[in-house]
């Protein structure tokens, strides 16, 4: 069975359904603490995280840091705690976390915005207008964010395998459908697919190790894994080669590091 991410915009029950999902499937249902757990696992301040995730940085923070070491640290999380396939994620990073998978079930919950308004108001307690902007408000901002961290639009259908219209279904039918699907054989893992994620979460977790680094939060270093095989490619500063080397062969998993890594002098970054 695949791994299953369901999101939802800011309205209805997308959690209700991942849990419900979840039960049917005797599956581990994953959502906020996934945040939290990235944010303690790998440095990450929980505040500042949750700020980037929740609220989404204004146009001028962007401008003074990289969003990479919250996406890839969150990236890591995710595999981990999907390692053996049986999670139903909820939220709005999942399905992009895990993009090119085969063996995950991308699901986007949809519904016209007059049904979304009346969710919003009968939950909240808000008036029809304060609903509407409230879901303009959370739309424009996950939609900021999604393209600032994946470069990509969460409203593309193309980014998911299923996509439900909640206003013409309940709950117990959008699980049934979602089970469904989750059987067909599409969606069943594979040697390649098993593959393709097992490299992923490994590549992961070895980079967000790297960005923990105080030492190296200056470099510009890509990972890549293959089957244990880890390739590192950037630029450090100079005297940081060897604590490269030594990072990724304390990660789990690695059995084998090919390094392309230059260094230059910290006085060339500042212009000196």
């Amino acid at each position: 069975m695949p791994i299953i991410t369901i999101y939802q915009g800011a309205s209805g029950e997308g959690q209700e359904l991942a849990e419900t999902v979840a039960r049917a499937l005797d599956y581990r249902c994953v959502g906020r603490e996934v945040l939290v757990e990235a944010s303690r696992r790998y440095g990450i301040a929980e505040a500042k995280l949750n700020e980037i995730v929740e609220k989404g940085p204004h146009w001028w923070e962007r401008l003074l840091q990289d969003l990479r070491p919250y996406r890839i640290a969150l990236q890591a999380t995710l595999c981990e705690l999907a390692h053996d396939g049986k999670a139903v994620y909820h939220g709005h990073l999942g399905h992009e976390l895990l993009f090119g998978i085969g063996h995950v079930l991308k699901v986007l919950l949809s519904a016209p915005i007059e049904f979304r308004v009346e969710q919003v108001r009968a939950r909240q307690g808000l008036t029809d207008a304060a609903a509407r902007n409230y879901i303009d408000e959370v739309d424009k901002a996950r939609s900021r964010r999604l393209m600032e961290m994946f470069g990509a639009d969460w409203r593309d259908p193309n980014r998911y395998d299923l996509v439900l219209n909640m206003s013409k279904m309940s709950r117990e039918g959008a699980k049934r459908v979602i089970i469904e699907a989750a059987k067909l054989d599409e969606y069943q893992p594979t040697a390649a697919s098993n593959q393709a994620f097992n490299d992923l979460s490994l590549g992961s977790r070895v980079q967000a190790t790297l960005f923990a680094s105080p030492d190296l939060q200056g470099s510009a270093l890509e990972v890549r894994a293959e089957d244990g095989h880890i390739h590192v490619k950037g630029r450090v500063d100079q005297g940081l080669e060897d604590e490269v080397v030594r990072i990724v062969k304390s990660v789990s998993g690695v059995s084998q590091m090919t390094a392309d890594i230059y260094s230059v002098p910290p006085e060339a970054l500042l212009g000196g």
